[in-house]
């Protein structure tokens, strides 16, 4: 099955971290899917159930950056407030991204971790979804 089976174009067309991201990396991100989906629906459906467990718990990178962010700009605000006032230029920076990525869907780090391989929440549903589907089949 590969992911134009599993998902509607459109669904493709409204996510907008796929939108902002190099076409490269979303075609890599979508050709491990389809082997992923391929291999663990080859191994049978015992393997697919281990499968969508692990996806109900991959974090997606809207998660990965919030994470991240709010990481960076908590330990740049108590490294200000402890050690050397400088160390508020961290939050600084950081919190900007942020906010540029909640506004428009992309962020200096975001390149790195779609070349990384990290997902979107729909890119990892569409495997889920595919891997449900399959195992209905069964």
């Amino acid at each position: 099955m590969n992911l134009s089976q599993a998902a509607e174009p459109s669904d493709f067309d409204s996510d907008r971290v796929r939108r902002v991201s190099s076409e490269t990396a979303n075609s890599e991100i979508d050709r491990r899917t389809e082997m992923r989906i391929g291999r663990y629906i080859s191994e049978g459906p015992q393997s697919m159930r281990r499968r969508i467990a692990e996806l109900d718990e991959e974090w997606d990178v809207e998660r990965m950056l919030q994470v991240n962010a709010s990481s960076l700009a908590l330990s740049g605000l108590v490294l200000g407030l402890t050690v050397n006032r400088k160390w508020f230029a961290l939050p600084a920076v950081v919190l900007p991204f942020l906010l540029q990525h909640g506004l428009q869907g992309w962020c200096p780090p975001l390149p790195l971790l779609r070349r990384m391989g990290v997902r979107t929440r729909g890119e990892i549903d569409r495997e889920k979804y595919a891997l449900l589907e399959a195992l209905k089949q069964e």
